[in-house]
């Protein structure tokens, strides 16, 4: 049972998440390449000491950091932390990253007496503060025992898809498909009901009540509303995760037109500038293209 942990990436979702440990009554380090992170962190009740110092009494990590790179760098690059876990430990892998790699990870971790479950995350910031999280997991039922009070604490529904890694991983990558589609035809929409004369406020008054709403819609539509891309979850994200979810299709041979569409949209807010604004910034795209003023930031 792991009740020493060290949480990997304290950006929004992995800060909430290690929060969330930290009210459940575990012993948490939080490390980041953003040192000023860290160091809220420990001000705000984590454990302080380096990882050199505290990896030997941990027993499990949990990875939020951005990609399949980030997850192979801290676990196995020049200071990988594999090397210096004690045996029976487990790694919690939330970030989305292709199956056949979370197979890999899986397979190299094992070689090292530590257990590995493939634990992509969903529910965005808010849940990960509130440990509400939805997260699809597969891995052995040791690792899925050794990480039950990390699953307990940030996790309002644990879906058990499979007993080696790679399904949570294939079940994230489907998620992404939709909510990535979903925001991008939220901003569609909305900014189409503009050049109609509909403002933005109707639009979420009436759509959120009627067959056409999603939760993507009801929840980042709001922040187009207020002028606010404070990045929950930013731009960036999405030609990461839809390239992965194209990659996937790629291979098994299956055709995915509308989200190589949407990648198109994320890709070109990048190319604006706006890849470090909340992920609902994608309207910004259809706005440009249509002469649309989009609500501004009133605080």
């Amino acid at each position: 049972m792991s009740r020493n942990i060290a949480v990997f990436g304290l950006g929004s979702m992995g800060y909430g998440m290690a929060q969330s440990c930290l009210r459940a009554g575990l012993r948490v380090h939080g490390f980041d390449v953003v040192s000023e992170q860290a160091a809220r962190f420990v001000e705000e009740g984590g454990a302080s000491g380096s990882f050199t110092a505290v990896a030997s009494t941990l027993d499990a990590i949990v990875l939020v950091v951005l990609n399949a790179k980030q997850v192979e760098e801290v676990l196995f690059g020049e200071d990988g932390v594999v090397a210096s876990l004690r045996k029976g430990a487990v790694v919690m892998a939330c970030a989305t990253v292709p199956p056949d790699f979370a197979k890999e990870m899986e397979r190299r971790c094992a070689d090292s007496g530590i257990h590995y479950l493939d634990a992509p995350i969903s529910g965005g910031s808010v849940k990960a503060a509130h440990g509400q999280l939805g997260v699809m997991a597969s891995g052995s039922t040791t690792a899925f025992a050794a990480a039950k009070p990390i699953l307990d604490a940030t996790a309002e529904t644990v879906f058990r898809l499979g007993e080696t890694a790679g399904a949570g991983s294939a079940m994230k990558a489907a998620n992404q498909l939709l909510a990535g589609v979903h925001i991008a035809t939220m901003a569609e929409a909305m900014t189409f009901g503009m050049t109609q004369g509909i403002e933005p406020d109707m639009f979420l008054d009436v759509i959120s009540q009627c067959a056409g709403t999603s939760w993507m819609l009801e929840n980042r539509a709001p922040h187009i509303i207020s002028g606010d891309y404070t990045p929950h979850s930013q731009v960036n994200i999405w030609p990461k995760d839809l390239g992965i979810v194209l990659d996937v299709a790629k291979t098994a041979g299956f055709e995915a037109p509308i989200t190589e569409m949407a990648l198109s949209r994320y890709r070109k807010a990048v190319e604006m500038g706006l890849g470090g604004e909340d992920d609902a910034a994608v309207a910004k795209v259809y706005a440009a293209q249509a002469n649309l003023t989009l609500p501004e930031n009133q605080s």
